[in-house]
């Protein structure tokens, strides 16, 4: 399992056996380095850092070793979370007030803003990788909503719920 650990102000990413056992700390540059997830083939991790100045996208291999930096599209990016074919990561943009969802590939490039709401945020994937739910909350009413969007584009989904919805997860099985 990934996970991040604070420790006199600064996170860090930490693994460990889901059994229990010491964690092991990965990262180790100062600033806030938090959202891990990992690769489908777990040979990687995926987290978000402000070791830059801003909240970014960086990946590295399992074991800590290989750490670069793959969002450049500008503003802030966090909440990344790999797709479960592999081949690309969501994550929120955070330009000025706005917070949007976006996707890029897996080596950080070919960058596409998929949502133009007031905050859309907390993005997870569909288990077939065609499509993205997120958490969306309309200016001034603190009420969030589910939405889903097709990573080809288009104008988001709404997902029924029963009443005000946060914090998605997809399962990963298909059906």
């Amino acid at each position: 399992m990934v996970f991040s650990i604070a420790v006199d102000g600064n996170s860090d990413v930490y693994v460990a056996d889901a059994n229990g056992g010491m964690p092991r700390r990965l990262t180790t540059t100062p600033g806030i380095d938090t959202s891990p997830s990992f690769s489908p083939d777990g040979r990687q991790i995926v987290f978000e850092s402000d070791r830059s100045g801003t909240q970014q996208v960086y990946v590295m291999n399992s074991d800590g070793s290989g750490q670069r930096r793959l969002s450049f599209g500008g503003g802030s990016n966090s909440s990344p979370v790999w797709s479960p074919d592999g081949e690309r990561i969501a994550f929120a943009r955070w330009t000025g007030a706005n917070i949007n969802i976006g996707i890029m590939n897996a080596s950080g490039g070919d960058e596409k803003i998929l949502t133009n709401g007031w905050q859309d945020e907390a993005p997870t994937w569909s288990p077939d990788s065609e499509w993205v739910m997120f958490q969306r909350t309309l200016q001034g009413s603190g009420i969030g909503s589910l939405q889903m969007v097709s990573t080809a584009g288009g104008e988001p989904k709404a997902v029924a719920t029963p009443q005000a919805a946060a914090d998605p997860s997809w399962s990963g099985v298909v059906q």
